[in-house]
């Protein structure tokens, strides 16, 4: 009994203390579990989802790799909003600051009469203080440098001094600009004082530019004053087109290309912006008589300023004529006066006009040929091609005629001030019209052109422009002469070789930088005449050498083509060993002798044609030297017969002599 009266307080107690702690275990595992979901859903409701969270009794551990030091300490906030911030342990990483990026730097220069001022930020390593002497040794009198930069302690980006010494090396040639640097990038914004001087200072910019630097202009000029204010629209066998076009507005040039559109005319004009328009309605004038133009079929009418000389086809009904001719003159704005003409039809037999010729080659050598009415008047026309063209140059075989048409002569010396402006080409002249053709370097050729002979023929004088503008032949644009550009590709091979695979028309690597340095070059020479040679030494045959050479010339023109050269003047010719420059017995002259030589194809001679006087005259020549050589043919056949007939009559008297003798003799 004793025993078990001590036994059922034992249990009673073992019992309670099993109870009790299994109570406090389930108890803490309810607490720790509702700790960690509440400590999860209120760092998942801030965004901290970074951060993981883990508890062992009452202590709440948060782990993870927050961002930065904030987030770890928003982390740490939310999770003492749930549970006591004593209970929280932090066991959390800050992820490494990555390295601050660098703020975009740029810098505009801005240059007036007032001085120059430069704002903007830039790296610490920019040298301020020479571009700032750079500066100062632009400006003088009260004109100021005002430096408002601004710099930040980062390393420069790539390409940012290139630019910023480019700018500086051009600021001073642009006294009135805006230039904007960034890293590899310079913005021009300037105003030149002609659109000669802008063209010029483009392609100046454009060849200076360095490489890695990407450069954008926007360059403007004042308009010029034209005079005459041209315009010339034509409609023959030749086509429809523009010689000149000038327009004051942008207006007007619509408005005129929208009637020459109606008439016909396809592509775009070029059309000349500028001041000295005789009136505000020129667009409405100009698209007017186009259209009265191509009512009429065909023919030309040409604007001097506020004279307006429209020419009718051959052949236009006298009727339409008279009525298209009146409602022009009626519609045309008071400042405008019209004189329209319709040619007469030729008559039938009609021998040919009298006609001068002038004739200039790409050499710049100059003929004069033709008919001219006085003396005078030819030592003048050959004064004036002397000083356009060059005593040298110039060579007159004029002939003084009578009976020529009233202004002959000033036909003739505007035609020739009006051929200075090409570069090669040809003019002539007949009484009723003068045809100048050829080539220009002046974009404005045309208009230029068409006012002078518009200016100096009068309303009733019908002329013919065809002429075509080529870059090469520009001077602003400073593209070499052919001659030049042999010279300077034999100056960028100088010692190198464009050097092939042994035995092989390949390319090598080593021609790579030559060939690029060629390709660049013959693009800005444009078109031009080149022979691309080959030549080998004497090892081999002669046919196996010449084949090879040729093929390793259209290796050559084929590596042009594809750097986009225009190569359709180009000709490529194998030499083989048939033309050696150095001794084929040594190594050394061996390598010489295998090489690629660039040559300009000479230009054909070209024959003059006669005028229409000089065939008339050397067909009478070719008649008179045809019935000479008749006569003398005669002559000499009747010469012949002459003698045959008195050797006949000689004969019989011989004989009968001869038949006397015997007979004398018999009677003695």
């Amino acid at each position: 009994m004793r025993l078990s009266g001590y036994l059922i307080p034992t249990t009673a107690f073992v019992a309670a203390a099993a109870l009790c702690v299994g109570t406090a275990f389930f108890s803490m595992e309810m607490i720790e579990t509702a700790s960690r979901q509440d400590v999860a859903n209120a760092l998942s409701r801030d965004g901290q989802d970074w951060a993981e969270v883990d508890v062992n009794g009452l202590q709440v551990f948060l782990i993870g790799t927050a961002p930065d030091e904030a987030a770890r300490f928003r982390a740490m906030t939310v999770a003492g909003s749930v549970v006591d911030s004593a209970r929280v342990i932090d066991q959390m990483l800050v992820a490494d600051a990555e390295a601050i990026e660098a703020p975009r730097f740029s810098m505009e220069i801005l240059r007036n009469d007032a001085g120059i001022s430069v704002i903007g930020l830039v790296p610490a390593e920019t040298d301020r203080e020479r571009l700032l002497e750079v500066m100062s040794g632009m400006v003088s009198g009260p004109q100021q440098v005002s430096d408002l930069l601004e710099d930040a302690d980062f390393p420069p980006p790539e390409g940012w001094r290139r630019a910023v010494d480019f700018a500086g090396r051009v600021l001073e040639e642009l006294p009135r600009s805006k230039i904007s640097v960034s890293a590899g990038r310079v913005h021009i914004k300037a105003m030149a004082d002609s659109e000669a001087a802008k063209r010029e200072i483009e392609r100046d910019l454009r060849r200076r530019v360095p490489d890695g630097v990407d450069l954008s202009l926007d360059l403007s000029a004042p308009r010029p004053v034209i005079t005459p204010f041209t315009l010339r629209f034509v409609m023959d066998s030749d086509g429809i087109r523009f010689d000149a076009c000038s327009v004051d507005t942008e207006e007007a040039r619509t408005k005129i290309l929208e009637a020459a559109k109606i008439a016909g005319f396809e592509g775009d004009a070029h059309c000349r912006m500028g001041l000295g328009v005789p009136s505000r309605r020129w667009g409405d004038a100009s698209a007017m008589s186009i259209r009265a133009l191509a009512e009429l079929g065909g023919g030309s009418v040409t604007f001097s300023n506020a004279d307006v000389a429209l020419v009718a086809p051959e052949g236009t009904e006298q009727q339409l004529f008279d009525k298209v001719v009146g409602e022009l003159d009626n519609g045309l704005p008071q400042v405008f006066a019209l004189h329209a003409t319709l040619p007469e039809t030729p008559e039938a037999g009609d021998q040919g006009p009298p006609e001068f010729t002038a004739t200039l080659s790409p050499q710049g050598a100059v003929q004069l040929r033709g008919r001219i009415n006085s003396d005078l008047s030819r030592e003048t026309a050959d004064s004036l091609a002397k000083a356009l063209f060059g005593s040298d140059k110039v060579y007159t075989a004029a002939r003084v005629a009578e009976g020529l048409p009233n202004g002959w002569a000033t036909r003739v010396l505007a035609g020739l001030e009006a051929m200075g402006e090409l570069s090669n080409g040809s003019l002539r002249i007949t009484p009723d019209l003068v045809r100048i053709s050829g080539n220009t370097g002046n974009p404005d050729a045309n208009a230029e052109i068409s006012g002078l002979l518009a200016e100096k023929l009068g309303d009733g004088g019908e002329f013919e422009i065809d002429v075509t503008y080529l870059e090469k032949l520009d001077p602003q644009l400073a593209i070499p002469a052919p001659e030049e550009c042999e010279a300077q590709i034999v100056e960028i091979i100088g010692d190198r070789k464009i050097s092939f695979e042994p035995g092989s028309a390949n390319l090598d690597s080593s021609a790579k930088d030559i060939m690029d340095e060629l390709a660049e070059l013959l693009k800005i020479c444009g078109d031009i005449p080149l022979e691309i040679q080959g030549h080998t030494d004497s090892q081999g045959r002669e046919s196996m050498n010449e084949a090879l050479s040729r093929d390793r010339a259209q290796s050559v023109l084929d590596a042009l083509r594809n750097r986009r050269v225009l190569t359709s003047s180009y000709r490529v010719k194998g030499y083989g060993e048939t033309m050696p420059i150095a001794d084929n017995s040594t190594e050394e002259g061996r390598e010489a002798n295998r090489r690629i030589e660039f040559k300009l194809i000479p230009p054909e001679p070209t024959e003059e044609e006669a005028t229409a006087l000089e065939q008339i005259e050397q067909e009478g020549t070719e008649a008179e030297t045809e019935a000479a050589a008749e006569g003398a043919e005669q002559a000499q056949d009747d010469e012949t017969q002459d003698q045959d007939a008195a050797q006949q009559e000689a004969a019989p008297d011989e004989a009968g002599q001869d038949g006397q003798e015997p007979q004398e003799g018999a009677e003695e």
